[in-house]
């Protein structure tokens, strides 16, 4: 029986992560420190003046180095009809306790892309904002010396706290947000940040979600390989989604 976990957890986790590995390491262009990368502006989103609706982002990017091999950092972005500019938030380990505007709304991390794991624009935006302020104003782990980069609570834990406040937002984080899952001890057990399902979360270490937007998800140590059923897409740590965009 162990020796079948054991070739579980190698197939399932450890495979996954080693072959990114190999495929990260190829990549050129990767940044060697953090004053060389580049943090402008993706253009993704058009000039916010441009753009009268109101818009709620969500957008998750490759961390630098070797984070880049299993990890992602997300934000949130938001705003409000006929706003002239964008709203964004991260939680990072310096600066102000929630980091307010610290990048361009789309700006790339680390030199690294940003996807678009959310999008939403319109009537349905500006009803969803408001709640969005709140939950940012109440996360818990905004203080100095909260931050821990795993298993959490980190950038992917600030962004999933929202998202739990605001289920109608029905979005799963990228399976490579490493610190989505992490969960205080006497917060063990609950629903999935979408309210599809449930969770059981043992702290960011060890964790199973199924939900019908997280789908079918196993947490070892951060890591995670999972399910996807209503976008069909296979899970798995290192490599993300492999399937049907989110």
């Amino acid at each position: 029986m162990l020796l079948r976990l054991l070739a579980a957890f190698l197939i399932l986790f450890i495979l996954p992560l080693a072959t990114h590995a190999v495929w990260w390491s190829t990549r050129d262009g990767l940044a060697p420190d953090w004053r060389s990368a580049d943090w402008s502006s993706a253009r993704i989103l058009p000039q916010a003046t441009a753009h009268q609706p109101a818009l709620i982002r969500i957008y998750a990017a490759r961390t630098g180095r070797w984070k880049g091999i299993f990890a992602h950092h997300s934000w949130i972005v938001i705003k409000p009809e006929g706003a002239a500019r964008y709203a964004r938030f991260d939680k990072v380990g310096w600066g102000s306790p929630v980091r307010s505007d610290g990048w361009p709304a789309d700006a790339r991390w680390f030199g690294n892309t940003p996807d678009v794991v959310l999008a939403i624009d319109g009537a349905e935006a500006d009803r969803l904002i408001p709640k969005i302020a709140q939950a940012i104003a109440e996360y818990p782990y905004r203080n100095w010396g909260d931050y821990r980069v795993w298993p959490g609570p980190n950038s992917n834990t600030f962004v999933a706290f929202v998202v739990s406040r605001v289920p109608e937002l029905q979005v799963a984080l990228p399976p490579t947000a490493l610190g989505k899952d992490f969960h205080a001890f006497d917060d063990v057990v609950g629903p999935t940040p979408s309210h599809t399902g449930f969770q059981v979360q043992l702290g960011g270490f060890l964790g199973l979600a199924i939900g019908w937007v997280e789908g079918i998800e196993m947490n070892v140590l951060g890591l995670v390989t999972g399910l996807d059923i209503r976008r069909p897409a296979l899970k798995l740590p290192g490599w993300g989604r492999i399937g049907m965009e989110a």
